[in-house]
């Protein structure tokens, strides 16, 4: 098995929230709905079970990564493309040559103390960070020395 590897992803909490993972059975449910091909990428090939997801509102008026969540289930076919009453519908997808990808993730634990997005950009060691550069990407790697700064910052003392 590979090493862990590390993930932000976003989501517009009005949408679907970290509270909303939290009270799903077991804490679970997919990540759908994903229509970037680079994000798809990412879902589709690279994320894995066990790899640990920073959980990121965005769309708000203090954008922040606020808990964490872990792949249960790695990349599959986004059912929800199939959907033609779904707000996620490509008809280019089929079952024999699907497009989109998702994964299933699930609540792992909030962060003592929200990180914002304001409060990331003042940090140097951060400045690499693909959430820093202006990425619309919703789903984005994370390096692993970028998860544990965050983690501490978030008030999560390992």
């Amino acid at each position: 098995m590979p090493d862990r590897r590390y993930w932000l992803f976003k989501t517009e909490p009005s949408c679907f929230s970290f509270i909303d993972l939290q009270h799903r059975p077991g804490g679970t449910d997919h990540w759908d709905g994903v229509r970037n091909y680079q994000a798809r990428n990412y879902l589709r090939d690279e994320v894995q079970v066990g790899d640990q997801i920073l959980f990121y509102h965005s769309n708000i008026a203090e954008p922040a990564i606020i808990g964490i969540a872990e792949v249960v289930k790695a990349g599959y076919p986004d059912w929800t493309a199939r959907d033609p009453q779904g707000e996620h519908f490509d008809p280019n997808s089929t079952v024999a040559k699907p497009i989109w990808f998702m994964v299933d993730v699930r609540y792992v634990r909030p962060l003592p103390r929200p990180v914002t997005l304001a409060e990331l950009k003042t940090v140097p060691a951060l400045a690499g960070m693909v959430l820093l550069s202006r990425s619309r990407l919703s789903i984005q790697p994370v390096r692993a020395e970028e998860w544990r700064l965050i983690l501490r910052l978030g008030g999560v003392h390992k």
